[in-house]
């Protein structure tokens, strides 16, 4: 019992930053509190006073913000950050090391009996507000976006976004370079978003990209073939793209006109140098 609660403990120094010390973490973080008394509610359930155990399930919610149901299995290390809102039902297995945040949903979307909530195994992480719903398998080590809506499996080692969850694929370097010279090619950035919280949008903008880049080798080879066939062709060379990059914030709209400004003087300093 005690060598859990030092794990516990332990889970929260490693995952809360804002975390002083043993007396605080005991005394003012209800994860802690809920998951202590969700494991004494669960032996109750699990040695047949299920309606003791929900009683004092029900306490646990009225003293932590935090529902989880007796029946719930949960591994070991389980942290619960902030927790207000938090609901996990009764079929619902967690892993070990596995994080929640607030306002997450582990939920059921059938009102039949038997397996009906999702399994998630280790090292999961489910962001705030985030619902995984239904008896769906959540792969160890997956990520689970904030206010996402996870309602298929998840592999592990992924990471879903979006409503309803779309699982995001990291691109190779090589795909990275060829959509970012393609990117400032058409004076478009999208990938400030995507470092640290991937987004379905993006996502979709980097294909239109890719497919971009190929249309673009392929006009530049037509147009090489033409000039080689006959010499009375115009200049077939493609003009440069304006940039189409879309301002939504004002240091947006100030690093656009930076990044116009520097291409006038680079066109004046070009001009003069062949004068």
């Amino acid at each position: 019992m005690f060598s859990r609660l030092k794990e516990d403990l332990a889970s929260v120094f490693d995952r809360d930053p804002a975390a002083r010390n043993t007396l605080d973490v005991l005394t003012t973080y209800p994860g802690l509190h809920a998951l202590l008394m969700h494991r004494f509610a669960h032996w109750l359930w699990q040695i047949g006073l299920r309606w003791l155990a929900r009683v004092f399930a029900t306490f646990a919610r009225w003293i932590t913000g935090i529902e989880i149901h007796p029946g719930a299995t949960i591994g070991r290390r389980f942290f619960i950050d902030h927790g207000m809102g938090v609901v996990i039902g009764e079929t619902a297995v967690i892993g070990d090391d596995c994080t929640l945040y607030h306002g997450v949903t582990l939920g059921g979307t059938s009102w039949k009996k038997g397996k009906r909530h999702p399994t998630l195994g280790n090292n999961v992480v489910v962001g705030a507000g985030a619902k995984v719903l239904g008896p769906i398998e959540i792969g160890d080590g997956a990520r689970i976006g904030s206010n996402a809506v996870v309602v298929k499996p998840v592999p592990k080692g992924t990471t879903v976004v979006g409503v309803p969850g779309r699982l995001i694929d990291a691109s190779g370097a090589a795909k990275a370079s060829q959509r970012n010279q393609m990117a400032e090619k058409m004076g478009f950035d999208a990938y400030g978003a995507t470092s640290d919280a991937p987004d379905p949008v993006a996502h979709a903008i980097n294909c239109m990209l890719d497919h971009i880049h190929v249309m673009d080798k392929r006009m530049q080879t037509m147009c090489q073939i033409l000039k080689r066939v006959s010499e009375e062709q115009p200049d077939l060379d493609i003009p440069e793209i304006d940039a189409c990059e879309i301002a939504s914030t004002a240091e947006e709209l100030l690093k656009l006109h930076s990044v116009e400004e520097s291409q006038v003087k680079s066109g004046k300093t070009e001009n003069s140098t062949s004068e």
